[in-house]
């Protein structure tokens, strides 16, 4: 029987994710199974959850990988934090805040979203106004909006909600390796990322914290969680020193985890953070001196997403085949409003180094007419 996965070629990855995976994250997924409840396991699960913590600036108890990608992450908070009739105010500049809409009203919530346009940062001053009407069970925003490339004023929503109630939920799929990321301090209660982006690590797994506040929610609840695989009160038990089993891990999964916020630690967050920053400068150099426009306006782009404008009468979709097909590298295109209109260009994690930068503009001069 023919093994398809022979015919797999190493592609270089610059998409909205995944991202590039480091040899020795490979290597980690490569060995040897324990069992979910193994001794040495736990002090691998241990470590994984300090260097979380760590990466996020929390001292939340509760910080662990969820068994799934980051959207599994972004319905673990919701379905944890949200009962029916709760009022639920949701920033949307792209997708993936249309995406929280979506899911907060499948659990009965009272969803008001206030939209802005796509490309564009959310307004504070409009926020402020919103959260007047209040108050809001959650107020919920995305950090780093992987659709359009924008990057939120996650810090100064939060500083509007200091001194309230209201839990402040952040999606940090992108965010997280690439650009600080301080939870406690921006007063963030309820946070999900994903392992394929920024940190560089295959799919599977979403690291998700929750604050003292969000904690007291969730067991304030007055109906149970709706979603079983998903419940946090169910899977802390696993993961704090009771032990208590809940669902087999995804224990290779952890190991690579656990190896992919090694290096970002052995490297250094700062130093992560502008690797990205250099990454992206110099792909922005090269776009605009080939005459291309970026969708975002500086103060507010993402050093790992970027999002370019394809020129009127280029087939958007022909350039990035012509990419993979010849050059072995994925880009994204455009969603919704924006399909057709933008490449989405990654630089996340082990991808965000001057040589892939490098490739791409050479293989993108060659592409273009």
């Amino acid at each position: 029987m023919k093994n398809l996965l022979d015919g797999i070629e190493e592609i270089l990855l610059m998409g909205p994710g995944p991202s590039c995976v480091p040899p020795t994250v490979y290597e980690a997924l490569a060995k040897p199974t324990l069992g979910h409840l193994d001794p040495y396991f736990l002090t691998i699960m241990d470590s994984i959850k300090s260097m979380l913590q760590g990466l996020l600036n929390t001292k939340n108890a509760l910080t662990v990988p969820m068994s799934g990608t980051g959207s599994a992450g972004m319905e673990a908070c919701f379905v944890n934090l949200v009962e029916p009739g709760d009022p639920v105010l949701i920033l949307t500049n792209g997708v993936f805040g249309r995406r929280m809409q979506d899911v907060a009203g499948r659990l009965g919530a009272r969803v008001e979203a206030l939209e802005f346009d796509w490309g564009k940062p959310v307004d504070l001053d409009q926020t402020s106004d919103a959260l007047k009407k209040g108050p809001f069970s959650i107020v919920a925003v995305v950090h780093a909006e992987t659709s359009t490339g924008v990057r939120n004023p996650v810090a100064e929503i939060g500083s509007m909600l200091a001194g309230t109630d209201t839990i402040y939920l952040v999606d940090a799929v992108t965010s997280l390796g690439g650009i600080e990321v301080r939870m406690d301090d921006w007063r963030i209660d309820a946070l999900y990322s994903g392992t394929q982006k920024c940190l560089s690590c295959p799919p599977g797994l979403a690291p998700l914290s929750f604050s003292e506040r969000a904690t007291a929610k969730l067991n304030a609840r007055k109906s149970k969680v709706p979603n079983w695989y998903l419940d946090l009160s169910l899977i802390t038990n696993y993961w704090n020193q009771n032990r208590v089993y809940h669902h087999t891990a995804p224990v290779n999964m952890l190991y690579a985890l656990y190896e992919a916020l090694r290096l970002v630690l052995e490297e250094g967050p700062q130093a992560a953070f502008a690797r990205h920053r250099e990454a992206h400068e110099a792909l922005v150099a090269g776009l605009e001196g080939m005459g291309l426009s970026m969708l975002v306006e500086k103060p507010f782009r993402l050093p790992m997403l970027n999002t370019v404008r394809c020129p009127d009468g280029i087939d958007e979709l022909s350039v990035r085949r012509r990419l993979r097909q010849e050059f072995k590298i994925e880009i994204g295109g455009g969603l919704g409003p924006l399909a057709g209109k933008i490449w989405r260009i990654g630089l996340m994690g082990h991808t965000a180094r001057r040589e892939n930068v490098d490739r791409f503009l050479q293989a993108l001069q060659a592409v273009l007419p």
